[in-house]
């Protein structure tokens, strides 16, 4: 274990919840009243957030769980089990659990999905919304493009039974680790970093879980909306949200995010960081702790 990993387990605590059906493992830092719940993505676990958990654990109590079928968290074993419904329950599940009325609910990713939906149906959960790369699912199907579709290619691919789980983990999952090598920031993961994802998508069912996700969603992904017009007041969220974007990103190209603003009828926030690739939080902490911290302390 590297010092840097050791420094960041002495600064977390780690804890499980039970919410419905799933018991999800979580890391935990920071003792203040207002909660902060991080969400992270394909094909990652709470230690994505490793840069951000000290930092906004200064001022909050901040909580980054393995989402279910990840890493330490129970991993249903049905497709439908992964539907967005079903994580955004977890979600509202576990901000109970925590003795909470609401939280500033923070996203990257899949995580950035979930915690649209979550501001979207349940607003008085959310206090603040924070999505890093991905748009709400109303603005990427408005924008839905074929380019995007082409960088999309793997979602089409992951529909195959059997097949994505072999591929991704093939040769020790030689594929994953060339994937963040070669997207990120260079210098982004050491190898130390690569060895705890790896971890995490070595336990049993992780690895179909996680795409599982895509499964599960499919049609909601496809699902363009053709209407004219701007959203509808039931679509929109209603909290004070801010939007993160590394305007490199491999798989989201940067029109599929174009309008976001409309999307939120509240205080809106954009941050664009013009050299960072899809992994924003990892590849630059220190604007996007910047950016997070100002926007949760307003």
């Amino acid at each position: 274990m590297t010092d840097a990993l050791t420094n960041l387990e002495s600064s977390v605590r780690h804890g499980y919840a039970q919410v419905g059906d799933v018991r999800l493992h979580y890391a935990e830092a920071g003792e203040g009243q207002r909660l902060v719940i991080l969400l992270h993505g394909f094909p990652e676990c709470w230690y994505s957030w490793r840069h951000q958990l000290a930092a906004l654990g200064e001022r909050f109590r901040v909580v980054a769980p393995d989402m279910r079928g990840y890493n330490l968290s129970d991993k249903p074993p049905r497709v439908e089990d992964y539907r967005v419904g079903r994580l955004v329950d977890d979600v509202t599940g576990l901000i109970r659990h925590l003795g909470a009325r609401e939280a500033a609910v923070v996203g990257h990713d899949w995580g950035a999905v979930v915690a649209w939906a979550v501001a979207q149906h349940y607003p008085d959960y959310v206090s603040k919304l924070a999505a890093l790369q991905v748009p709400p699912a109303a603005v990427w199907r408005k924008n839905l493009s074929l380019r995007q579709l082409l960088r999309s290619w793997y979602m089409f691919f992951f529909q195959l039974p059997a097949i994505p789980e072999w591929w991704i983990s093939r040769e020790d999952f030689a594929g994953l680790e060339k994937m963040f090598r070669k997207t990120a920031r260079p210098g982004t993961f050491d190898a130390e970093d690569i060895r705890v994802l790896k971890s995490a998508m070595r336990e049993p069912g992780a690895l179909t879980a996680a795409v599982n996700y895509y499964r599960a969603n499919f049609g909601s992904f496809l699902g363009r909306r053709l209407r004219a017009g701007g959203y509808t007041k039931q679509e929109r969220v209603r909290v004070p949200t801010l939007f993160i974007y590394g305007e490199r990103d491999f798989a989201i190209v940067p029109e599929t995010v174009e309008g976001v603003a409309a999307y939120v009828n509240a205080p809106y926030t954009e941050v664009r960081l013009a050299k960072s690739n899809h992994w924003v939080q990892q590849e630059f902490p220190a604007e996007v702790n910047a950016a997070l911290l100002s926007f949760l302390e307003e």
